[in-house]
């Protein structure tokens, strides 16, 4: 929900994502940046000084920026029919609707990429694939708090950063060979489970491997 106050009345807690998102359209040209975070300032009417306060650096913007986008994912599945979804689709829709909503924005989204390339920004990358991949398990209604916990994230945040960065050099309509490779990582994932739950005994299989069977869901044409 939009919060009501404007940007003037805001506390800083509450201003970092209104600027987050006023930041977007300048980053193509300004990098993510103090120049970006200053444009952004002007155009919501606050004063530069106030942003900084807000967004000191380059590891808050990015971090206020992820954390934006998984709450705008998280409200757009927030539907019945999508709780009405098989696992596997959920997880599925939830990564294709992420994408979707930075199609916008295809080019802030490389640059910070780039930034979290980065070996310096390592620790902040994994920090925010982890929560991105927490986010859309979350939404997908999983409550698991044993080792299947940690390993679902782990999958699922290989996955999603797999396609996005396939997205980011997707040029196919409608990204359409973005959700094609989606399927056949997520089938890889499977097959992968498959063959290390075949090298153990019986009695020591973990549930993930079934559960990752239930995951394939098919690309519409």
């Amino acid at each position: 929900m939009a919060n009501p106050l404007s940007p003037a009345d805001m506390t800083l807690d509450e201003l970092k994502p209104v600027l987050a998102e006023a930041m977007l359209p300048h980053i193509p040209f300004d990098g993510w940046g103090r120049t970006a975070l200053e444009a952004a300032a002007t155009d919501i009417g606050i004063l530069p000084a106030t942003a900084r306060l807000a967004l000191p650096g380059v590891a808050e913007m990015l971090d206020t920026h992820t954390a934006l986008a998984d709450a705008k994912m998280r409200a757009a599945l927030a539907t019945p029919e999508f709780n009405a979804l098989k696992v596997r689709e959920k997880i599925t829709l939830a990564i294709r609707t992420r994408l979707e909503q930075a199609a916008s924005h295809k080019e802030a989204i490389r640059r910070a990429m780039h930034l979290l390339a980065q070996p310096q920004n390592a620790p902040l990358a994994a920090r925010l694939s982890w929560r991105t991949a927490d986010s859309i398990w979350r939404v997908a209604g999983d409550t698991a708090t044993d080792f299947n916990h940690y390993s679902k994230r782990a999958l699922a945040a290989a996955v999603y950063s797999a396609t996005l960065l396939y997205w980011l050099n997707d040029d196919s309509e409608g990204s359409a060979d973005t959700w094609a490779f989606l399927d056949r990582r997520i089938a890889n994932v499977m097959q992968i489970e498959k063959a290390k739950a075949r090298l153990r005994p019986a009695d020591e299989r973990p549930s993930l491997s079934r559960f990752l069977g239930r995951l394939r869901y098919p690309v519409e044409g």
